[in-house]
């Protein structure tokens, strides 16, 4: 069969959606960085409520909960990050936390997987963080719940535990921007749409995992997600 195309294109990104065999299509990922003070002031930053700043991770990063990736190449220190994920359904561009909320279209548990000695490098030269951040299987994704399901989620319990152990445990409300002011504040620099993926940042407690630990993170009012860490490559 003929094509319009030299290579044969990639499968569509796409999300589990909860009730429903319809999947989400994932186009972009945007990642907030240090949204919770006490991750903010173990990484070495301040947590004053400064405008918050964004990294994106390419939407081909994504795998859905209960894969089991590979340890990634290029790293001595692989870290788990767990995340409340936005989810966007209306378009929306240099608008205000209000109108930013109506446009949410759902929420899903997440992991954003750091190769944390290149993101240390990259601070410190001063570079991007996108080899740090952005690789394969960096972005882990539970199942999708609509808002009209779970409610606005400025609240919360979100915790990871590694091989049963707790590591992570915060909770929504001590996101420094929550997701309205998120949506909000991305939304003056970039057409968000549909499709839209947000990674809201982390609570303090991250760390290093290894070939054979089990990861298991759960947000109150969305459900669990698991990862388990495969041998290097």
């Amino acid at each position: 069969m003929n094509s319009a195309y030299i290579f044969t294109p990639p499968e569509q990104p796409s999300a589990a959606v909860r009730g429903t065999d319809r999947r989400y299509a994932v186009s972009r990922i945007f990642c907030v960085g240090r949204n919770y003070a006490a991750h903010a002031r173990e990484m070495g930053g301040d947590p004053s409520r400064e405008p918050p700043f964004y990294f994106t991770k390419p939407a081909s990063a994504l795998v859905p909960s209960g894969t089991t990736v590979p340890y990634p190449p290029g790293t001595q220190d692989y870290h788990y990050e767990m995340e409340l994920v936005i989810a966007l359904g209306a378009p929306v561009f240099r608008v205000s936390p209000e109108v930013a909320r109506a446009a949410i279209w759902g929420f899903a548990p997440g992991l954003d997987m750091t190769r944390r000695d290149l993101q240390a490098e990259a601070k410190k030269a001063g570079r991007p963080w996108d080899v740090a951040k952005g690789f394969e299987q960096s972005a882990v994704l539970g199942e999708l719940v609509r808002t009209a399901e779970c409610g606005p989620m400025d609240a919360g319990a979100i915790t990871l535990s590694v091989n049963g152990v707790q590591k992570q445990r915060g909770d929504l409300a001590d996101m420094i921007w929550n997701v309205a002011e998120i949506v909000a504040n991305l939304s003056q620099f970039y057409h968000l749409k549909p499709g839209d993926l947000i990674y809201t940042g982390t609570p303090d407690g991250v760390g290093p995992v290894l070939p054979g630990d089990r990861l298991a993170g759960e947000i109150a009012g969305l459900g669990a997600l698991a990862l388990t860490i495969g041998p290097a490559e």
